[in-house]
């Protein structure tokens, strides 16, 4: 793709996002919205792969139905109140507000789209999706944590960690697992949105680190698949150990960066009198951690018998700088958990 084209593509990615942020109008937030998706789609689809085509065609798709639900929710409460701001909603539309963002973001069950989608495109558009796609639903919806449904929030979430979990367990392919993984981590975010959201920020916060660090990694090593980062061990065994460690930090084990989220969630149910969900929750995420070690023990334990025998090093990617920043903050940030939360 002409820079030139891919520089405009990704400033409408920014502009649609800071609109969207900026805005207290449901109608110039909904415009944001769609600055951000018509912006991605060139993006998806710079290497005219079938795959990628049809990827972007179940994208938009899904995007503009979530869109017009949204849109019409937006007329509705309108209507009902003679007001557009974000802040005002009735509770006749708050519920399908919730869901039309919910459905934007991937969360189970309006899940179907994002594990297909996020297979068909290059690692590093796949990256775009997983993190900057997902930050203006997430502020609309943190928004409006004050009007939310309990019930449909936290239904929601116990069924995205189920399905990011038992979706996750057969599969080989790195994209599709991270589609899984995001599904299961908005699960924890939304379950709580309700009840503390400055927590549900904090742990976007860093799924979006964690996120960011696997991707660059896996790009930095270009595989697409789970025993190609077996093998690639010989080339750049510091981060393969990193991914591995990344992928602990996903399943969030201590003392790593996605022990903390998980932990004070679990605080905040029980501190709610919410028993059962935080009993619920923790088992769900037990599928989680079991295709997560899986996925360790096959990085790290198993390498294919026609791999090179050769004692020397042959170190042939370089991580870089950023990279490097991305995948300490993944691994590390469980002592610095009390002042990002203060800030």
């Amino acid at each position: 793709m002409n820079p030139i084209a891919t520089m405009m593509f990704l400033t409408s990615l920014a502009i649609g996002t800071t609109i969207t942020l900026s805005s207290h109008h449901w109608l110039l937030a909904w415009i944001g919205l769609e600055i951000n998706t018509l912006a991605l789609l060139p993006i998806m689809t710079k290497t005219p792969h079938p795959r990628a085509i049809e990827a972007a065609t179940k994208y938009f798709l899904t995007q503009a139905t979530a869109s017009a639900l949204m849109l019409f929710s937006c007329l509705i409460n309108a209507m009902q109140t003679g007001e557009w701001d974000i802040n005002t909603s009735s509770n006749l539309t708050t519920n399908s507000l919730s869901i039309a963002i919910m459905m934007k973001l991937g969360l189970a069950p309006m899940h179907f789209w994002l594990p297909e989608v996020l297979q068909g495109i290059p690692l590093m558009t796949g990256l775009i999706l997983s993190t900057w796609q997902k930050i203006p639903p997430m502020i609309l919806l943190l928004q409006i944590s004050h009007s939310v449904n309990l019930n449909l929030t936290v239904i929601v979430g116990l069924t995205s960690v189920l399905i990011g979990g038992w979706g996750g367990i057969g599969q080989t392919q790195i994209r599709k697992i991270m589609a899984f993984s995001s599904i299961g981590h908005l699960g924890w975010i939304i379950t709580i949105l309700k009840l503390n959201p400055q927590l549900s920020l904090f742990n976007f916060i860093l799924y979006v680190v964690m996120t960011t660090a696997m991707f660059l990694s896996v790009i930095t090593l270009s595989t697409t698949k789970m025993s190609q980062i077996s093998t690639s061990w010989t080339k750049n065994p510091a981060l393969t150990t990193t991914i591995m460690l990344i992928l602990l930090s996903l399943a969030g084990l201590p003392p790593l960066t996605g022990f903390p989220p998980k932990l004070l969630i679990i605080m905040e149910l029980i501190k709610q009198n919410m028993l059962i969900s935080a009993s619920l929750i923790m088992l769900a995420s037990l599928l989680t951690l079991f295709f997560y070690l899986r996925l360790t023990y096959i990085i790290t334990l198993t390498l294919s018998p026609n791999t090179h025998n050769s004692t020397i090093w042959r170190t042939a990617t370089k991580p870089s700088l950023v990279l490097t920043i991305i995948n300490t903050m993944a691994l590390t940030l469980l002592p610095l958990t009390p002042t990002i939360l203060f800030t």
